[in-house]
């Protein structure tokens, strides 16, 4: 996942496959988008643990805010698919949609204030 996600998003310094150009339409600057964006992507791609550090590095230099970065951030290690299926087998659906949505809602809140921040 690692070794695609650098072919496909680069690194410093490096081309990556995906136009700069959509990178900072969907999360450049720090729009309430943007942010709500990178919290969705977050919370639904799996991220082995110190693995996002360089996928998100790769997304800061193809021109992501870094509001968007900190919610993806956030939500990242929150959330994934396939511990969303748990909780749901486990707590119940009703809980399940409660914690994903409070999860998204406050990493794109946090990832906004932050952006506002710096």
């Amino acid at each position: 996942g690692v070794l695609v996600a650098g072919y496909l998003l680069g690194r410093p310094g490096h081309e990556a496959l995906l136009p700069n150009e959509w990178v900072a339409k969907l999360v450049g600057g720090n729009s309430l988008f943007a942010n709500f964006f990178a919290s969705i992507t977050g919370a639904f791609m799996y991220f082995a643990t110190l693995t996002e550090v360089p996928i998100i590095q790769g997304l800061l230099g193809s021109g992501m805010g870094q509001g968007p970065a900190l919610a993806l951030l956030l939500a990242g290690p929150s959330l994934s698919l396939p511990s969303m299926l748990v909780i749901g087998a486990e707590l119940g659906w009703k809980k399940t949609v409660v914690y994903v949505s409070l999860v998204v809602v406050l990493s794109t809140l946090a990832g906004l204030l932050f952006g506002m921040i710096v």
